[in-house]
């Protein structure tokens, strides 16, 4: 929602973990906001704590507001929960080709399905949140590599 928390944190987790599972990836991957609550602010003190102790730095990250324009640079759009979900399809434009997944459609081994926001909750919440998102990303990452395995010679790779 305000990009502080869940969405730096998948970015973030995904710069850390694609160079080591997925290196072959071409892949340009960036967090965004569907409400302009913090823009310009850094990812929340909280959450970039938990990541920390996880050895994953986000502090140069930076809230920003999804844009029409992404929909249109990007092949897949994750968000967290189904609300956003709902905001981003009411920001895309007629003509995107954006595809829209939450991120924990790609761990369908977790029994959630939306990433909870850990906002207003305690440490245990955000390192639930840090644990969620890892999930998600490995799926995500295999979901990449599995997609760029089926692509023809010569097609253009994800973004």
């Amino acid at each position: 929602m305000g990009n502080i928390c869940r969405s730096p944190t998948a970015e973030a987790v995904f710069r850390h973990l694609a160079p080591k599972l997925a290196p072959e990836l071409n892949i340009k991957v960036d967090s965004a906001a569907t409400h302009a609550y913090h823009l310009g602010a850094a990812p929340d003190s909280r959450m970039q704590a938990v990541a920390g102790q996880q050895g994953i730095d986000m502090s140069e990250l930076r809230a920003r507001r999804l844009s029409a324009a992404d929909f249109e640079h990007f092949d897949w759009i994750i968000v967290m929960d189904e609300n956003n979900r709902s905001d981003a399809r009411a920001l895309a434009p007629a003509s995107a080709h954006a595809q829209l997944y939450r991120l924990l459609d790609f761990a369908p081994e977790q029994q959630l399905r939306d990433v909870p926001d850990p906002y207003y909750g305690g440490p245990a919440q955000f390192a639930q949140v840090l644990q969620l998102v890892e999930l998600g990303v490995r799926g995500l990452i295999q979901a990449l590599l599995a997609r760029e395995s089926t692509a023809p010679t010569g097609a253009s790779r994800a973004q």
